[in-house]
Order: C-alpha cells, then structure tokens, then sequence
C-alpha cells in the first residue's frame, strides 16, 4: 500500500552525488522537507518543467518554514549529480539517488517503465513531511504533471 497522509516516511539508505550514503532519518528527522520525485533525470518533463520549478521557487518554499527541498529518482549518483550541474541546482535542491527504487518500493510509489525500457522507476509525486510524517501527499496520473508541481506544493504550505 502506498505512502499516506498521516504515515511515517520509511527508512531508508539513499546517495547523495558524492556516493556517501544519507538516509530517510538524517533527511527528514527535526525538519519540515518538501520531497518531489522524478521518474528520470535528463528525462523530458523532469528537466524542462519539474526541477526548474522548485530550483525557482525555493526561496518562496524556504520562506514558509521548509528546511530542506529534496528531489529523488531511480537513478544513481552519478547521473543525479550530472543533472544537478546541467541545472544549475546548486543548494536549493538536495538531489539524492534511489538507484535501486528502494525508497520508491519502501514508500509503495514505484511504476513499472519496463515497456518504455525504464525499468522500475519512481511515480511523479510530491510531498511535505514535518519530522519524517507525511502532511501533504500528491501523486501525478501517469504522464500527467499536474499536482506535484512547484506552484503546488507553495499552496499546499
């Protein structure tokens, strides 16, 4: 079953871009986060739409009480840190790796892209978490990108 409003976030072992491991307990635990996954990076919507937006709106974000912007995909941390130097993410998003989906699995929000030659991926989502409980969940439809937005996640703060 999947992730819920109410629910404790998983622990869970990620990577950082510098291949040290972080987990769910030191990102969470003590701090308000906005969490948003992304199915790829270097992906379409992901690059063009989905990061750019809270790399935009981070001060907004930041300036309602959130400690931490964290972006996850079902990448490793190569590719994560990659993207984060295309994007110019510098420390407005934390970008962690979830090469193994473990964290997408452990939170019940992976998809099978195995038809799109993805492989188990993660679902388009958002959500805030106040000291690792969820407050506010949005899952995208697939191929939508709608509700886990930037300009959404600030309305729901």
């Amino acid at each position: 079953m999947a992730i819920q409003v109410g629910d404790k976030i998983p622990s869970v072992k990620l990577k950082n871009t510098d291949m040290s491991d972080v987990t769910t307990d030191e990102i969470f635990g003590g701090k308000k986060v906005v969490l948003f996954a992304v199915p790829g990076a270097f992906t379409p919507t992901c690059s063009a739409k989905h990061l750019p937006g809270f790399i935009d709106k981070a001060g907004e974000i930041k300036a309602k009480g959130v400690d931490t912007i964290v972006c996850t995909s079902v990448n490793d941390a190569f590719v994560m840190d990659a993207w984060g130097k295309d994007r110019g993410v510098g420390d407005d998003v934390l970008l962690v790796a979830d090469g193994n989906a473990d964290f997408a699995q452990a939170l019940g929000l992976e998809m099978d892209g195995t038809g799109i030659g993805f492989g188990v991926r993660v679902q388009r989502f958002a959500l805030i978490a106040d000291d690792g409980v969820v407050t506010h969940l949005a899952v995208e439809a697939p191929m939508k990108f709608e509700v886990s937005d930037a300009d959404s996640i600030l309305a729901a703060l």
